[in-house]
């Protein structure tokens, strides 16, 4: 058992990772913004870093010793995405600026939020991205009838403080918006910020690489933080077609149990090894036996598949061996996503013994 005091700074460690990667922004089909800071994390931990053509970046550390002309390691591929929802401009009136939804975002809760309009495909000034806030029309001007309702995406504008000339000089259609705000620290072990979903899984991984410096493995280990999960699959798709795995974890999150919510699944109570048709039965026993076998606290998540990167992995080429490890979380696809460190923590453990303990077959 690891000394209180290892897992006290380890801890602490991982609370500023993922603030960082949170923090970062790197918007679905956009995530170059971020490549720097995972390729940055990834560098120390593994012994080959890229980035792929559509935008996933690839750490690879290698089991064992490579020799020459030596048959290729098997590969366990671990994939997390790394792109967040946003939003993204969609016309300019008169200096107020239109977006619609960039993956899932809620439009529920944009009235009122601080966001951040970035270039695409031009540098920003001096000053960086353009800050500005959501708003609509207020209430006392609006007919009677929709007073009450959620304000709709359509009726939504972002006010950036600038005269139309100014607006159609510095802004255009299709540049991203994003969440203006920070992770903080909430009472005990839980953070909140947007983002969490999921780059909290992306420092799973991070987690993972790092215990995986004090233990062997004589598999090759994989790390893609994936781009494009919210819009497309395109990360997790194509890296499992290059990357041709022998296994593979996937690793997002899953809604926690909260004040109006009966999900069965709880913060700070261990990963979620999701159980069902779409994931391997070996893979999820083994994990639920090796969470045992180290004292760890997991829950079990019934699952039908779909809605993550582990998809697209299991169905690449001829089938890839594949289980699903999530997160929980609340308030999901908001700016006030929350998360347990300990539950970060835990998972990465877990898969960097998981790592540790294959053998030639799963």
């Amino acid at each position: 058992m690891r000394a209180l005091s290892d897992i006290l700074s380890n801890m602490i460690q991982t609370a500023e990772l993922i603030k960082t990667l949170t923090n970062a922004v790197g918007l679905s089909g956009n995530e170059s913004q971020i490549h720097e800071l995972i390729k940055t994390l990834f560098a120390p931990l593994v012994d080959e870093v890229s980035v792929s053509k559509v935008g996933s970046v690839i750490g690879v550390k290698w089991g064992g010793a490579p020799l020459r002309n030596a048959p290729r390691a098997k590969r366990l591929m671990l994939a997390a995405h790394v792109d967040e929802i946003g939003m993204m401009v969609t016309g300019i009136e008169k200096g107020f600026l239109r977006v619609a939804r960039v993956g899932g975002t809620d439009p529920r809760i944009l009235l009122g939020q601080r966001v951040l309009v970035h270039p695409v495909g031009r540098d920003a000034d001096a000053s960086g991205p353009i800050p500005g806030l959501i708003a609509s029309r207020p209430p006392h001007v609006l007919p009677a009838d929709k007073r009450d309702k959620v304000v709709g995406i359509d009726d939504l504008f972002v006010d950036v403080g600038l005269t139309a000339a100014q607006a159609a000089r510095d802004i255009q259609v299709g540049d991203l918006v994003s969440f203006d705000i920070e992770t903080v620290r909430l009472r005990g072990d839980l953070f909140t910020g947007k983002s969490m979903d999921d780059r909290a899984s992306v420092a799973t991984m991070i987690v993972c690489l790092d215990e995986l410096q004090r233990l062997k493995h004589s598999w090759d280990v994989v790390a893609v933080a994936t781009a494009g999960e919210e819009t497309s699959f395109a990360g997790a798709t194509t890296s499992a077609y290059g990357i041709q795995p022998d296994a593979a974890i996937a690793i997002d999150v899953t809604f926690a149990d909260q004040h109006d919510d009966s999900s069965h699944l709880e913060l700070g109570k261990g990963p979620a090894i999701a159980i069902g048709p779409n994931y391997h039965p070996k893979m999820g026993k083994r994990l639920m036996d090796l969470a045992k076998k180290l004292d760890m606290s997991y829950q079990v998540e019934p699952d039908i598949g779909g809605g993550t990167d582990a998809w697209p992995i299991q169905v690449s080429r001829s089938g890839v061996p594949t289980a699903l490890i999530s997160l929980p979380l609340r308030y999901m696809h908001s700016p006030v996503e929350t998360v347990n460190v300990k539950d970060v923590e835990r998972v990465g453990r877990l898969m960097a013994h998981f790592a540790a303990d294959l053998a030639e077959e799963i």
